[in-house]
């Protein structure tokens, strides 16, 4: 029996697929928000965009990233152009064949225990295994995962 590139699947790493890129060309200088202005300033927590800048230059524009706060773990699917509160985050991008957004997905299923106070990509995140099937394969599933995200929005807004 031959190999079938369509349906082989490796295990690898974070650090395998994905590079990151530290924030600090892109951290707002001026926190006077304000709703008008149109470049949003992000973290990676919950609140994630916290307001808007009217600043024009250091706006990350490489996107889609994904958005990693070193020090909770939490990460962020963004693609749009943005600017960062601060530099305890990485914007990570995908090797090429590396579906973006399956990564993020599959980032969303690793828990770490984060009990100290420590930076967790490069420590712990970075090396956590992960599965990755072809890159067909890949869009298929994002394509898989954003419909049934799509059908429980639905439910939740009829409910």
């Amino acid at each position: 029996m031959g190999y079938n590139a369509e349906i082989y699947w490796i295990k690898c790493k974070f650090k395998d697929v994905l590079y990151y890129e530290q924030p600090t060309h892109y951290i707002i200088a001026n926190t006077n928000y304000n709703d008008r202005y149109k470049t949003p300033v992000l973290t990676a927590g919950k609140t994630f965009i916290l307001g808007y800048t009217n600043e024009e230059f250091g706006i990350f524009n490489d996107v889609p990233c994904i958005i990693f706060d070193d020090f909770t773990t939490e990460s962020k699917y963004v693609d749009f152009p943005f600017k960062v509160k601060s530099s305890a985050m990485k914007i990570l991008k995908a090797n090429s064949n590396v579906c973006l957004k399956y990564i993020y997905f599959f980032m969303k299923q690793i828990k770490i225990n984060i009990d100290t106070h420590k930076r967790y990509w490069i420590s712990d995140y970075s090396n956590q295994e992960i599965i990755l099937p072809s890159s067909k394969y890949q869009y298929k599933t994002v394509k898989l995962i954003e419909n049934i995200i799509n059908s429980l929005d639905k439910l939740k807004a009829e409910l």
